[in-house]
């Protein structure tokens, strides 16, 4: 049993050192991986970018469609809607400023 131990043992050492270089070598990778997950490429941030721009188009299309309504609305004599055109036609314009 002995014998077979020494035998193998050189066979064994090339596995041993490539598992050592393996766990010295996995902190520099995590870190790196991090280190990627952490920032972001031109590429993202332009996606990102025309992202947020489309919402933005999309949440002023609703809007002025709302006001238009309730701008039409108004125009008929329903006070209310008047209010509400004033609110909509606030937050329409607090979009536009960003």
């Amino acid at each position: 049993m002995m014998l077979a131990m020494f035998l193998t043992a050189p066979l064994l050492s090339g596995c041993i050192a490539k598992t050592v270089v393996n766990v010295a070598s996995a902190p520099l990778r995590v870190a790196g991986k991090a280190a990627d997950l952490a920032t972001t490429s031109q590429s993202e941030a332009d996606e990102n970018r025309g992202r947020a721009m489309r919402h933005r188009d999309e949440k002023l299309r609703k809007l002025q469609k709302t006001y238009k309504r309730a701008r039409a609305d108004c125009d008929k004599g329903q006070s209310a809607a008047c209010a509400d055109a004033t609110r909509i036609n606030g937050q329409i314009t607090k979009i536009q400023a960003r």
